[in-house]
């Protein structure tokens, strides 16, 4: 299956789909607390940049986000590919469309926080390059959060 990524706004019924479909499965993995979501309103912020994966007939197969913090620092957010398009290629294919626009922006390094179960996710990262690090911007420590950094410079 082919697919294109482009930068959209999340503010569309098919992407808050994707939005909540990430929501119900990090609830199966992840206690309230220790979740760090983003709500469809502040992906939609001028601070982020939201990149979708469409098959050709147009239909969503996964999304993930850049958000821009001080000091040159951007970092992944909203992650997430639907069932049917894992192992595709697309995860990995988001994730470098982020770097690629971090980099161009100037950003020093790019960090994420994802869930410490969330295996899969983890995998797609580590061969995208980012190494595990400790706690990132102002995100609480925890058994139940993983942490993963890359420097672009």
């Amino acid at each position: 299956m082919s697919f294109t990524i482009a930068i959209e706004t999340p503010l569309q019924d098919d992407v808050r789909a994707l939005v909540q479909a990430l929501n119900e499965y990090t609830y199966e993995l992840t206690p309230a607390e220790f979740r760090h979501h983003m709500t469809v309103e502040q992906m939609a912020a001028a601070d982020t940049t939201v990149f979708v994966a469409r098959d050709e007939g147009g239909a969503a197969l996964g999304m993930g986000a850049l958000r821009r913090h001080a000091g040159g620092v951007g970092e992944v957010k909203r992650m997430f590919v639907a069932p049917g398009a894992r192992g595709l290629g697309v995860g990995a294919a988001i994730l470098a469309a982020i770097e690629t626009l971090a980099r161009r922006e100037g950003c020093g390094r790019v960090v994420l926080e994802t869930g410490s179960n969330f295996d899969a996710a983890k995998r797609v990262y580590e061969l995208g390059g980012f190494v595990t690090c400790d706690v990132v911007l102002d995100y609480p420590p925890s058994p139940w959060n993983a942490f993963y950094e890359k420097a672009l410079t």
